[in-house]
């Protein structure tokens, strides 16, 4: 990776970087299937993840923060934003601080692609090394107005396993389970189906539990079981 250089460098590097990657057949088929307002370019995953490689390195963390935060926010093509939820994702710079910042990007992206990320690769493992600050806001996400937030507490222990904290899981789920939304009745679903492979009797005995759960949630909580 090249020396150490600044913010301009790193989204500069991105933003020709996708414009040299772009394919104008692709990027209507993209935008089709994500059901996207914002425009593709047409970058795959696998040539987005190689364009990540090649980027100028950052150890600043006020730098690092703000190319992720200019990316984002400035972004005028969808993989701009792929782009900064991957470098949000950077294991130097982890940490409960950043919640504030998760939070912009679940609300602002406002989309099942960037929010499921969010929750499970950066929310989650801030969940675990901060549960006393994490733990409380998810309760108070899950009852929040905003239906991304609430999806982000009933997915944010995806893969935790035996470290799932099931009162939490409990209340994220139960606040949730009269919502009509597809995407809150998805996720409970996915979450309940993900802690079956841990403890299955817990989630039949959860489902059984709650009659009222919508059949979607239940159809998918009890999928592999």
């Amino acid at each position: 990776m090249p020396d150490v250089s600044g913010k301009d460098a790193v989204v500069d590097a991105v933003r020709s970087g996708l414009a040299e990657l772009a394919d104008p057949v692709k990027a209507p088929e993209m935008q089709a299937y994500m059901k996207s307002d914002m425009p593709f370019l047409g970058v795959r995953k696998p040539q987005r993840a190689a364009l990540l490689k090649t980027l100028p390195r950052i150890d600043d963390r006020d730098e690092w923060l703000d190319a992720v935060q200019t990316l984002w926010r400035d972004a005028v093509f969808r993989e701009e934003r792929y782009v900064a939820l991957s470098l949000s994702g950077d294991k130097r710079f982890q940490s409960v601080e950043l919640m504030p910042w998760f939070d912009e990007m679940v609300v602002t992206g406002a989309w099942w692609d960037y929010v499921d990320e969010i929750a499970s690769k950066r929310v989650g493992p801030l969940l675990r090394t901060a549960p006393e600050v994490v733990r409380p806001m998810m309760l108070r996400w899950s009852a929040d107005p905003d239906r991304w937030r609430r999806r982000t507490s009933v997915l944010c222990q995806l893969g935790f396993r035996a470290a799932t904290d099931e009162e939490l899981l409990t209340a994220c789920v139960d606040a949730n389970a009269d919502d009509p939304d597809f995407f809150l009745r998805k996720g409970i679903g996915w979450a309940l189906r993900d802690y079956a492979k841990t403890d299955p009797g817990w989630v039949r005995a959860f489902v059984a539990a709650r009659p009222g759960l919508s059949p979607l949630s239940r159809r998918e909580a009890l999928k592999h079981l």
